[in-house]
């Protein structure tokens, strides 16, 4: 069997802070159930942060990895 591999985050999340909470936890009605561990993540000077749980990566809005259409 064939596995394809990307070097693409799950999921990209644009925030407008440097400092970001991820548990994991989706939108569903306790989703949270689902989630992993809270943590508090910094992005840095790459403009960018993935959770170490859940590779989620969260963007700063207008910052250098900031790549969507909007800014």
């Amino acid at each position: 069997m064939r596995r394809l591999v990307t070097n693409q985050p799950p999921e990209t999340i644009r925030v407008n802070a440097s400092r970001v909470i991820c548990d994991g936890a989706s939108d569903i009605p306790t989703g949270a159930a689902l989630g992993h561990p809270r943590v508090f993540l910094e992005i840095d000077e790459e403009g960018f942060v993935e959770c170490g749980y859940c590779d989620r990566r969260f963007v700063l809005i207008g910052g250098p990895a900031d790549r969507s259409e909007a800014a």
